[in-house]
């Protein structure tokens, strides 16, 4: 009797049947071009994925990018020095205050008065701008963790950032596109009773990184899908200009609040977190600690801040107050040259980089003396660990594509500038 196609014996344990323990044959596979996105609900934007599996195993991976067209870099050669905050928010829209930061600091740096900025001012961007990296942690953790499954731990995630959105709210009267920032400090004073209310809320927050990580540190299902999946290396983010969370999961303590500390930061008194692996795992953890690392920084901060001006006093950058404007000629073509000629920043380039929520955020500007930028040139620090998706994704299988993209947190916006 011919057995050849008869079912593999298993072996049973305690009378559970151990999978491992089949002895099942190879079957032939073939590969088979898959296409994921752009619009999908595991993309993170709008990213296309063309994928060649054997099985369920992924030969190469295809990721391209290009589909949402943000295009901030030619759009801001025909807006004014002052008008680009605005398209600065789309760039990485779940923390858009940090690239106001960086963006006011480029023309600062440019003009030369980036040591005239008032110290409060200062405070201030350092505040809104750690706020804005706990939103943006908090939306990558709370959304990679309900693409497998844990949807308490998201919903978590969210109700501590709408507080801080709410905060935000306060403070410029926007959640996502705030536009507060400007060149020579802020648009405005924090509001009254600010202090107390970050305080309360930080409190509230603590207690919720308590109850995430009860829900998911030792959770078998979550431990599974992360631990020593997608293992990127050192030499990886050297080689691919990798930064942030995504660098320092591989234990690269790269972060220039620390190595090229701006604003006030060499003030206060912080860690800068790393991995061990460069895995899923890592890049959660490195991302769950940050957020306790701003909320030091935020503590320290509201107990440092001075009082004093929130804005340099030079009517040739800052706009007038609006009841000026109304009232007075004077003011008013002082905000029509402002808003039309633009600030007349000197000709000249330069590089300026900081502390975004995926690493390390950079504008290239030129000035050819006008109004305008000759160029604006964004470094989006997603940009680079995006560009290593292919190399990663090859070998995993496509269950794994789920957390390995959520994690590594790309953002159409800085993407496709």
């Amino acid at each position: 009797m011919d057995n050849t196609l008869a079912p593999p014996t298993r072996k049973v344990v305690l009378g559970i049947q151990e999978p491992s323990d089949f002895d099942a044959p190879e079957l032939p596979t073939e590969p088979l071009p898959l296409n994921m996105g752009p619009s999908h609900p595991a993309m993170h934007g709008t990213v296309r994925m063309v994928l060649e599996v054997e099985g369920e195993k992924i030969s190469s991976a295809d990721v391209q990018i290009g589909y949402l067209h943000r295009c901030f870099e030619k759009e801001s050669e025909y807006a004014t020095w002052t008008q680009i905050f605005p398209y600065t928010d789309r760039l990485n829209y779940i923390s858009p205050m940090l690239n106001n930061v960086g963006y006011a600091m480029a023309v600062e740096k440019l003009m030369g008065i980036a040591a005239l900025i008032p110290e409060r001012a200062q405070y201030i961007r350092v505040i809104v701008g750690e706020i804005s990296r706990m939103t943006d942690h908090m939306t990558c953790l709370g959304a990679s963790a309900m693409e497998l499954g844990a949807f308490t731990p998201f919903l978590y995630m969210l109700k501590a950032r709408e507080w801080l959105f709410e905060l935000l709210e306060e403070v410029c009267g926007a959640r996502l596109t705030v536009s507060y920032l400007r060149i020579g400090g802020c648009a405005w004073d924090l509001p009254v009773g600010f202090a107390d209310k970050l305080r309360n809320i930080l409190d509230r927050t603590k207690d919720v990184l308590v109850d995430v990580s009860k829900l998911l540190d030792r959770n078998r299902i979550f431990r599974d899908r992360l631990d020593g999946i997608g293992i990127i290396t050192q030499a990886d983010c050297l080689q691919y200009g990798i930064t942030g969370p995504v660098g320092r999961s591989t234990g690269l303590a790269y972060d220039v609040r620390k190595d090229a500390p701006y604003l006030v930061y060499d003030r206060f008194d912080f860690d800068v977190p790393v991995g061990s692996l460069g895995d899923n795992f890592d890049r959660y953890a490195v991302r769950v600690e940050e957020i306790k690392q701003s909320m030091r920084i935020l503590e320290q901060a509201l107990d440092q801040i001075p009082a004093g001006p929130y804005v340099i006093n030079d009517p040739r950058i800052i706009l007038p107050p609006k009841s000026e404007t109304y009232n007075s000629i004077e003011a008013m073509i002082a905000h029509f040259k402002i808003i039309m000629d633009g600030i007349h920043v000197p000709a000249g380039e330069v590089y300026s980089y900081s502390e975004a929520g995926n690493g390390e955020l950079g504008f290239y500007l030129v000035s050819d003396g006008t109004g305008r930028p000759w160029k604006c040139r964004v470094r989006p620090p997603c940009f680079a660990s995006t560009s290593i998706l292919p190399k990663l994704l090859e070998g995993l299988f496509i269950a794994d594509i789920v957390p390995t993209f959520g994690l590594i947190n790309m953002i159409g916006g800085e993407c496709d500038r």
